[in-house]
């Protein structure tokens, strides 16, 4: 591997193999990352899931996607094989019918105290629930598709903090930090 390759992947040594980054002289800070992912659906499968919000046991499509997601993000290290695990101190998800799409909106965002960033945790996350969604509904409609997983902005760090909207306000689900 050419090593001016080496060096812009941080999960590759020199020789172009994978390595997890050593984080032990970083210091402990606030790390905060949001993420979202759109579920998209017919607007007649779309309107089941609107009609079991508030449902009992596993009715509710985007209590359950967002309790899955929850779950996911504390998960992270164990999905991604050079991710390291992480202390999260909150995570949240938000859920929402758009008929406009038609479809789910999701929007996650991971907080933690520690050496390295959460980016990974809120992509999760937002996956994960997508995934949900789509487990829940494929009996109405396997043609669902999840689209457009992605890092919306990430706060803290080395490198301080990136935003996909520069210009514009980030995204707010429950800011708890500024």
């Amino acid at each position: 591997m050419r090593a001016d390759v080496a060096a812009k992947l941080s999960h590759t040594d020199a020789r172009g193999r994978a390595r997890m980054v050593d984080v032990g002289a970083k210091p402990e800070t606030l790390r905060e990352a949001a993420a979202s992912a759109e579920v998209v659906m017919e607007r007649a499968t779309l309107r089941l899931v609107e009609r079991a919000v508030g449902a009992r046991g596993k009715g509710d499509v985007l209590a359950t996607a967002r309790l899955a997601g929850l779950m996911a993000a504390k998960r992270t290290a164990d999905l991604i094989p050079l991710c390291h695990p992480v202390r999260l101190v909150g995570c949240d998800l938000e859920l929402a019918a758009d008929p406009r799409l038609p479809g789910v909106r999701i929007a996650a965002r991971a907080r933690a105290f520690d050496r390295t960033g959460v980016e990974m945790e809120a992509m999760v996350a937002a996956t994960v629930a997508a995934l949900t969604v789509y487990d829940m509904v494929k009996g109405a409609e396997r043609g669902v598709e999840i689209r457009g997983v992605r890092l919306e902005e990430k706060r803290g760090g080395k490198s301080g903090t990136w935003s996909r909207r520069s210009g514009s306000k980030p995204m707010d689900i429950n800011r708890s930090s500024k």
